[in-house]
């Protein structure tokens, strides 16, 4: 730790007692999603020895974000930690970070235990490596019975989550003998939305993207419709409580109109 950093650090706990301080709570959001980003530019801009690195600081960091979440009562939580694009790059990249994850899915029940969370996964997880969706099935095995809810979004996409809804709500349509006008009658925007991947999840309040990007990329896409968004320009493993705490007091600050 530099004399610098040393000396800024009481001051930046100052400022986050302050800003959690003056946070109405009576208007925090209730499910946060966030969108993990950044971590390969973090890697390279810090200097560190390999994207493994950058990976485990990255899911220690997310850790981290579910505590801080926990602490102001949000019950709630989706994270994107791997989109179906992602599976495109370089196998030297994407080896590291099936790793991390598995450890990351490891170690999760005794978080989620200790907040008494319960873990689901969302996503094509049949385009994952079998040791990743088997630490993911025990992870979500484990975590069973908590109260508040952490959904990962793993090799998702919202575009996918959406085509999948269509053909699972027709197949059932289809199997109760109905011609398609018949079927046309009964699609609408609540039987689409009852075939999502997390029915029993409220749609998030606020959307957390970090490392300067300003655009969803298929986050949720269906149920971010009236969602607040907060664009970060840290990348994911360097961000910071107060950098949340900025984004919740501004959350707050916004009147929801809801499309009204």
């Amino acid at each position: 730790m530099t004399i610098r950093s040393s000396l800024l650090r009481p001051l930046y706990r100052l400022y986050e007692d302050r800003l959690a301080r003056d946070l109405d709570d009576g208007r925090l959001p209730r499910h946060v999603g966030v969108i993990l980003d950044g971590h390969r530019r973090f890697v390279r801009e810090s200097g560190l020895i390999d994207y493994a690195a950058g990976y485990r600081m990255g899911m220690d960091r997310f850790v981290e974000f579910l505590n801080w979440c926990d602490g102001f009562g949000i019950p709630a939580v989706t994270g994107w930690l791997l989109s179906k694009e992602n599976l495109q790059r370089p196998a030297e990249e994407l080896r590291p970070y099936f790793e991390v994850l598995v450890g990351l899915f490891e170690r999760l029940p005794q978080t989620a235990g200790r907040l008494g969370w319960s873990i689901r996964f969302i996503g094509s997880l049949d385009l994952l490596p079998a040791n990743v969706v088997e630490a993911a099935k025990r992870c979500e095995e484990a975590t069973s019975g908590g109260d508040h809810r952490l959904t990962i979004a793993l090799a998702y996409g919202g575009r996918q989550e959406i085509v999948d809804a269509v053909r699972d709500l027709v197949t059932g349509l289809g199997n109760e003998g109905l011609d398609p006008q018949e079927m046309a009658g009964k699609i609408d925007a609540d039987s689409i939305a009852a075939h999502l991947y997390s029915t029993d999840v409220p749609d998030p309040d606020l959307v957390i993207r970090t490392s300067g990007e300003s655009r969803l990329s298929g986050f949720l896409l269906w149920q971010s419709a009236y969602s607040e968004f907060s664009f970060v320009d840290v990348f994911w493993p360097a961000f910071r409580r107060v950098d949340f705490l900025r984004a919740l007091r501004d959350f707050t600050r916004r009147e929801r109109r809801y499309g009204l």
